[in-house]
């Protein structure tokens, strides 16, 4: 299988804008189109309750016409077009899609974060996990956060394999950022935000690109699209992952980042497994 997840920040950009981002962003679609993946996962669509628009969906239907679509929305109590995932998945799949709440702290729970699809041997599931925010704000909920999805993903893989993917909003180790050493305390590299994803991995999960690229340095999926040299100086962060049930880990061919050209913020990741 051939698995692709992507933090769009906002579909309907990606779909409907007229601006040079919005352009560049349409590009990685049609790269990703042509690579025909079974699954892809998008988070951070910005979509308001009601979903894609019937215009949203036919562009969908012509960059994508051998998919259907699930998606999640933020709803109220929390923010109206926050957060936000949805997934595309070739029609010869008859998932079973489920939208799990996992007892998050605050509203994250109705910000529409996760999506799993249930396949006969196997969980795909995606995360938009909370950024713990300016001045950590939200650091002490996020780490909650961390918890409960932990636990989410265990009971997953005590069923059945779990193939995970997503922004988790953090940088593991010192590897996975370009200047460690000026973000000790930035969100997404805090010693909680580390530690909590240490254990996720202790808890039976393997992080698919670092399994076969031990010691690759320089390698990012994220850039701050507001620092235009950003990219040209390749200052990224790793925070988007595709992470596997300890037992699939043999069985990944291929992890990756997909060249997403001069277009800054998320580039999409793309995991090939022998399922």
């Amino acid at each position: 299988m051939k698995l692709i997840s992507w933090n769009i920040d906002s579909i309907n950009a990606a779909l409907t804008g007229t601006s040079t981002r919005a352009e560049e962003t349409r590009s990685v679609l049609h790269k990703i189109a042509g690579k025909h993946p079974d699954v892809i996962a998008i988070q951070e669509t910005k979509l308001s309750k009601n979903g894609p628009t019937k215009k949203h969906l036919a562009v969908l239907q012509e960059l994508f016409p051998d998919y259907q679509v699930a998606w999640r929305s933020s709803v109220e109590p929390a923010r109206k077009g926050y957060a936000g995932t949805m997934y595309l998945y070739l029609k010869e799949y008859e998932p079973t899609v489920t939208y799990p709440q996992i007892g998050a702290p605050e509203t994250m729970d109705d910000e529409g974060r996760i999506i799993t699809l249930e396949f006969p041997d196997f969980f795909v599931t995606e995360v938009y996990t909370p950024n713990s925010g300016s001045g950590l704000k939200r650091l002490a909920d996020r780490q909650v956060w961390d918890d409960c999805y932990r636990e989410y993903l265990q009971k997953l893989d005590q069923q059945k394999p779990v193939i995970a993917s997503g922004d988790f909003n953090v940088a593991h180790e010192s590897i996975d950022l370009a200047h460690p050493e000026n973000n000790h305390h930035s969100a997404g590299f805090t010693d909680e935000e580390r530690e909590h994803f240490t254990k996720l991995l202790a808890a039976g999960f393997t992080d698919s690109f670092r399994h076969l690229n031990t010691e690759k340095t320089g390698a990012y999926s994220w850039w701050a699209q507001r620092v235009i040299t950003s990219k040209q100086n390749n200052s990224g962060w790793r925070i988007d992952y595709w992470l596997v049930s300890d037992r699939l880990a043999d069985k990944i061919k291929n992890s990756t980042m997909i060249d997403s050209g001069e277009r800054r913020d998320h580039t999409p990741i793309e995991l090939d497994i022998d399922l």
